[in-house]
């Protein structure tokens, strides 16, 4: 018995050493010369596949931003991104386990997220509302009674929709994707009457399709909500150094430039623009950067 309960401790300090070591990813930057960033494959503007191997958006440029930056500052000779692309699944155990340094996706930061993993400055603020057909006649909620509804697994939007069904007794028939690419074929194949998304998420798909005017976003607002780029929780000198870049970027004006590149002027691969010009809470958060989860923005 002895015996086993020594074996056993001694395993548990061995499983605890490695994720003590991935903790601290400046560390890792320094040993490695390497940095792991997650993307999306369908999270246009944000985070994207615009081919093998090729990663755009918002928020993937942001990481290369902030970490040329980090990589200045800590005076490395290189610093490489290995690009990983992740689901709404699986994109928090990625970052938990080591697997990905910097999730530069779609995430939304809110409290239970906050016990798992940490979040940079709010970078973009999203509004959930639904993509439709445009000569589908759809332009409330309240229509989507005993349609088909695709949701994007993982993601917010599905619990926001879940609690408006609730909330309005409406009964709707809720199809879950493995992906927001996914999603968006289930609506474009006929199969669902709506994509509930995020804003972004939406119009960047709707950019990408082979008509765009063919869809169009509508609905009233289920949630709005603060994204973020997601990092390991318990290494605050990551965070702050992370921080840093983001607010150095805020007050340049290049954050701003930024979004102005991803969400307003045409972008790849088909050089249509999302159009969707910044407003008035991610202006307020430049002015005064913060990062509060979602929850703060209902209160």
């Amino acid at each position: 018995m002895q015996k086993l309960s020594a074996a056993l401790a001694c395993a548990s300090l061995f499983s605890l050493a490695p994720a003590a070591h991935a903790a601290d990813t400046l560390t890792k930057f320094r040993e490695t010369g390497t940095a792991s960033v997650g993307t999306r494959d369908s999270g246009a503007p944000l985070s994207y596949t615009t081919g093998p191997e090729q990663y755009s958006g918002y928020h993937v440029e942001l990481c290369q931003r902030i970490l040329a930056g980090i990589q200045r500052d800590l005076k490395l000779p290189k610093l490489d991104i290995r690009y990983q692309v992740v689901t709404s699944t699986n994109r928090m155990p990625l970052v938990q386990n080591g697997s990905v340094d910097m999730e530069c996706g779609t995430t939304t930061n809110n409290e239970a997220r906050q016990k798992e993993v940490a979040f940079a400055l709010t970078t973009y603020v999203t509004e959930i509302r639904m993509v439709v057909r445009a000569n589908s006649g759809i332009t409330s909620m309240a229509q989507l009674k005993g349609r088909n509804v695709v949701v994007s697994a993982g993601s917010t939007a599905g619990k926001a929709l879940r609690n408006y069904e609730a909330a309005t007794k409406l009964e709707i028939n809720t199809i879950t994707s493995k992906d927001h690419g996914d999603s968006f074929l289930v609506l474009q194949s006929g199969r669902a009457d709506a994509f509930v998304i995020d804003d972004n998420i939406g119009a960047g798909n709707i950019s990408t399709a082979k008509n765009p005017a063919e869809f169009k976003l509508t609905g009233e607002v289920l949630n709005v909500e603060p994204i973020a780029i997601m990092i390991r929780k318990d290494d605050p000198a990551f965070k702050k150094a992370v921080d840093d870049q983001i607010r150095t970027l805020m007050r340049s004006g290049e954050l701003a430039k930024l979004y102005d590149k991803w969400f307003v002027q045409p972008i790849p691969p088909r050089n249509v623009a999302v159009n969707l010009p910044m407003g008035a809470t991610l202006k307020a958060l430049i002015a005064e950067p913060n990062d509060r989860p979602a929850e703060s923005y209902a209160k």
